[in-house]
């Protein structure tokens, strides 16, 4: 059977949707690898969105909570709010109660991807808080560490990104993925997939 690999992400302006992009097409160059790609139920109504500026959402399916426990390994992505993670992915894991009363999410690899407004604006710490969630669903955290290798090394650009996982630097907005951060994202997904098959095939 195809290690399922499912990228649940959350994007407003639509910077995390496009290393979700990247995510599943490195995961899915992976041998074995089912990819499927999904969008967290918005909380915001179409006036406050209009308000913000915000393009229409994609045609990418909105996920429920109970179909995360289909997957047999998770990427979240998420811009950050004041260096946590924002406030629609907050309320999905808050919807996942269920989920963490069976454990049913106990012992399955998890990842995350991330996009921050400045340098300085939580390209770690909104990672590293989102990983309260995983921990309390007896997931099994999977950093990208640094197997990118000498780029995540290169300080002639400005590149998101850290030991967490892929991230991009939006900026005002105006900003998008670079192709480095592309690459990064790429080579997370085909590093989490990897992990997955690996951890699926040792528990066959």
């Amino acid at each position: 059977m195809a290690v399922k690999v499912y990228v649940v992400y959350y994007s407003m302006y639509g910077h995390v949707g496009k290393l979700a992009e990247e995510i599943k097409k490195g995961a899915s160059s992976v041998e074995g690898v089912e990819v499927k790609v999904w969008q967290v139920p918005e909380i915001l109504s179409e006036e406050v969105l209009g308000k913000m500026g915000a393009p229409p959402k994609t045609d990418v399916p909105i996920i429920s909570p109970q179909e995360l426990a289909e997957a047999d390994g998770i990427l979240f992505g998420f811009p950050t709010r004041f260096g946590m993670m924002a406030s629609q992915m907050k309320a999905f894991f808050d919807a996942t109660g269920g989920l963490w009363r069976e454990q049913s999410l106990a012992g399955k690899p998890a990842g995350v991807f991330f996009s921050t407004g400045t340098q300085g604006g939580g390209q770690e710490t909104t990672p590293l808080t989102a990983v309260t969630q995983l921990t309390h669903h007896g997931m099994v955290f999977v950093p990208v560490g640094y197997t990118f290798g000498a780029k995540m090394f290169d300080m002639e650009k400005v590149q998101g990104g850290s030991p967490y996982g892929a991230g991009t630097f939006a900026g005002d907005g105006s900003r998008w993925p670079s192709e480095m951060e592309l690459e990064h994202a790429f080579h997370q997904g085909k590093y989490f997939a990897g992990i997955a098959k690996k951890l699926k095939g040792s528990s066959a």
